[in-house]
């Protein structure tokens, strides 16, 4: 996969979130900067942490190394989408 803009690596991020976890929403729902854990947000759990890293890995080829990195990686959407940009620069066009 490569080529995409910004906006449409974001809405595959919500593709995987919301297919991967099936959540009962529209993935055009989930805004950009919305927590993904919490209740503020849309309420993930440490399961669906490992089966959204797990989707990442799987569909971007980005991997996430550890706790640490996956807590500021996996924030919200945008904050994923810029973490797989810096470890893969090719997914998206310049």
């Amino acid at each position: 996969m490569t080529d995409l803009s910004r906006t449409e690596l974001k809405r595959k991020i919500k593709t995987i979130l919301v297919e991967r976890l099936k959540l009962d929403r529209e993935a055009d729902s989930i805004g950009d900067d919305e927590a993904l854990f919490g209740p503020e947000g849309l309420g993930l759990d440490s399961i669906d942490a490992l089966e959204l890293v797990l989707g990442v890995e799987q569909e971007l080829g980005v991997k996430i190394d550890n706790e640490e990195v996956g807590l500021e990686a996996l924030a919200s959407v945008s904050r994923l989408a810029e973490f797989a940009i810096a470890k893969r620069p090719e997914l998206v066009s310049s």
